[in-house]
């Protein structure tokens, strides 16, 4: 006889669904055959990693039919922690373990684990993150400003030709020394926020502002200082009074686990007044970093000599960002509403609890967001099992695994979209509501190869720097590319989280491995008859209408719900009237919706509907929408 004796995804089964808060009751139900004559249900559970383990006896609900026994469970975990559980009944002298086979569905005799994530529910998410449009800026690339460059070092090559292919060779010891800059600044951003705005952008992330040497600026060389080619604090302050004033929040990038080598604290060329650590251990900042062999050998970020790597345990470093008056408290009083943590897992437990409380501090409201690639529910570094999610070190992380999982759908590799149904319905089994409410859905950033590259089918042979210069995919490959972009956009912009465009995306913007994927803004393509950009703005505006209420993860609000997955096709409903639609095969489908939702309206996309049907061309999506007047003619 088969059966599922529980599925986790199901309130039937647990409630709540998915991650739980400490100190709230759980309901667990097991359903087992009559003819197993159970005896006893047991619920064994522990942490992820098997240093600790409880028992808790089920209790016997009673019949179902005549055929279904029903066990239940009510347990309450204490306080925040990632925990695994699993069943075992009792049948005729015998123990039978009850395990997770996968997505959510359990097994007699499968020993393997369901997870638990239990967090802190005294922690919430700002209440201006849910339902925006995040935007990402390399501040050097998006836009000039005719204000006078001053007090820029003279090793900066200084570009006047905006646009140009960016510098890429190396010296002849395979190093790069001098950063090219095209001159973006911060008051060419202010001048841009009515574009902005016109994409329905409510949170604008900057890659890093602060005084560093390259045009990337991860090499932090005074955290008290914005770079002289960005501008200044009061430019900073313009922008971010000016920015909010339109409803955008500007969120920082917080570069906190290494610093530049020419730095203030490091002054490796001693360009500043010093002595920094790699001068004298005598320096008020030599505890700040680890050495080997002083001066020469030091620890540094995967082995790039120029980021030093900071001892982020040292109480001068805690406090140098997160004391009262550190960096994390001065830039939020100066406007920013949030930091994004470079490289998080990266950062040790006491650096994240403290930069976390330090921002909260500042302001009640700050957002805080993770650079995690992987599971962040489950990711291993510092020795240990990470706790990022349970409250009080991050409210949400940077979705690299959705990206990989929406790129691998539009380009209709094998299974694509049964994986990526697998990945949302595990992110909302496994994230707590308010992390899944406040994910940064991106498809590219500055780390990655530019999407519409990507989704172009077409790369030089070797992939270095040098074949991506000049690099063309040609006309139809960028065609069938932009295709499949308007295609990620969508599912970008109405699947759980929020969406984040890297800029330059929404005008087809190309672009290989770094730094092809960090050109500059194309202006001339903002205009009429940019079907693309078009694209965007309407999906924008359809966000923006929409707000919070229809885009909350939470299932028993109704908020997302699977419709189905299979051969190169996903749909899926959020908050009980938008129906997103998306296909990804190279030709044209029918897709019949479910009868409670064939008075749907199309509202974005699609080529039309026949009776319950909705007609998409080729790797295209379709938006749909239940109004008053569709549920009055159901």
């Amino acid at each position: 006889m088969h059966f599922v004796p529980f599925r986790s995804r199901l309130t039937q089964h647990k409630l709540p669904c998915g991650a739980a808060p400490a100190g709230q009751e759980i309901l667990l139900r097991v359903i087992l055959p009559r003819a197993m004559r159970c005896q006893g249900v047991r619920l064994q559970i522990g942490d992820r990693d098997g240093s600790w383990e409880s028992w808790h006896d089920f209790a016997w609900e009673g019949m179902e039919g005549a055929d279904e026994e029903w066990w239940r469970c009510l347990w309450t975990p204490g306080s925040p922690a990632l925990l695994r559980y699993r069943f075992w009944a009792s049948c005729g002298g015998r123990d039978e373990v009850i395990g997770c086979e996968g997505a959510g569905i359990g097994a007699l005799g499968c020993p393997d684990y369901w997870r638990l994530t239990v967090y802190d529910g005294q922690y919430a998410l700002p209440r201006w993150v849910r339902g925006g449009v995040l935007y990402q800026i390399f501040p050097d690339r998006f836009c000039r400003s005719p204000q006078p460059k001053q007090a820029v070092p003279a090793e900066r090559i200084l570009r006047d030709d905006w646009g140009g292919e960016p510098a890429w060779a190396p010296d002849s010891q395979g190093k790069i020394r001098q950063y090219d800059f095209f001159g973006g600044d911060l008051r060419g951003i202010e001048e841009r926020l009515p574009y902005l705005a016109s994409l329905g952008v409510t949170c604008l992330y900057m890659n890093p502002i602060f005084l560093a040497q390259s045009n990337h600026r991860y090499d932090t060389a005074d955290y008290l200082a914005i770079d002289p080619l960005l501008g200044n604090e009061a430019d900073f302050r313009s922008l971010c009074r000016a920015a909010k004033a339109r409803g955008i929040r500007i969120l920082l990038d917080g570069v906190f686990s290494h610093t530049g080598a020419d730095s203030r604290y490091f002054n490796r060329n001693r360009r500043f007044p010093g002595p920094g650590a790699y001068e004298s251990q005598e320096s008020p900042y030599f505890s700040w970093f680890r050495f080997s062999d002083w001066p020469e050998h030091y620890d540094c970020w995967w082995g790039i000599d120029i980021l030093p790597e900071l001892e982020e345990t040292d109480p001068g470093v805690l406090d140098f960002f997160t004391g009262e008056s550190g960096v994390i408290p001065r830039w939020t009083a100066a406007g920013a509403a949030g930091w994004r943590w470079d490289v998080a897992d990266e950062l040790p437990d006491v650096f994240l609890d403290r930069a976390y409380a330090a921002a909260r501090a500042a302001d009640p409201e700050s957002f805080v967001l993770g650079e995690v690639w992987e599971d962040a529910s489950d990711k291993w570094s510092h020795g240990g099992r990470r706790r990022f999610l349970l409250g009080g070190q991050m409210d949400s992380v940077m979705n690299y695994p959705l990206a990989e999982a929406i790129l691998a759908f539009c380009m209709s590799e094998t299974q694509a979209a049964e994986a990526l149904a697998a990945l949302i319905e595990d992110q909302l089994e496994h994230y707590p509501p308010g992390t899944i409410d406040g994910l940064m859905n991106h498809i590219g950033t500055h780390d990655t190869i530019r999407a519409l590259t990507r989704l172009t089918g077409k790369a030089p042979a070797g992939g270095g720097r040098r074949a991506w210069s000049g690099f063309q995919p040609g006309t139809a490959a960028l065609a069938r590319g932009l295709r499949r972009l308007k295609l990620a956009a969508a599912l970008q912009f109405t699947l759980p989280g929020n969406p984040c465009i890297y800029y330059g995306d929404e005008v087809g913007l190309e672009g290989g491995a770094d730094p092809f994927n960090r050109r500059c803004f194309p202006w001339e393509r903002v205009g009429d008859g940019n079907r693309l950009l078009d694209w965007y703005r309407a999906l924008g505006a359809l966000r923006t209408r929409w707000g919070g209420g229809a885009l909350g993860a939470v299932r028993a609000d109704g908020g997302y719900e699977l419709l189905s997955a299979a051969l190169g096709c996903v749909a899926f409903l959020r908050g009980g009237k938008l129906v997103t639609v998306a296909n990804a095969n190279p030709h044209p489908i029918r897709y019949d919706l479910p009868p409670h939702l064939a008075g749907a309206a199309l509202v974005l996309g699609g080529e039309g509907k026949d009776g319950a049907g909705v007609l998409l061309g080729a790797e295209s999506a379709a938006i749909l929408e239940l109004t008053e007047e569709s549920l009055s003619v159901r």
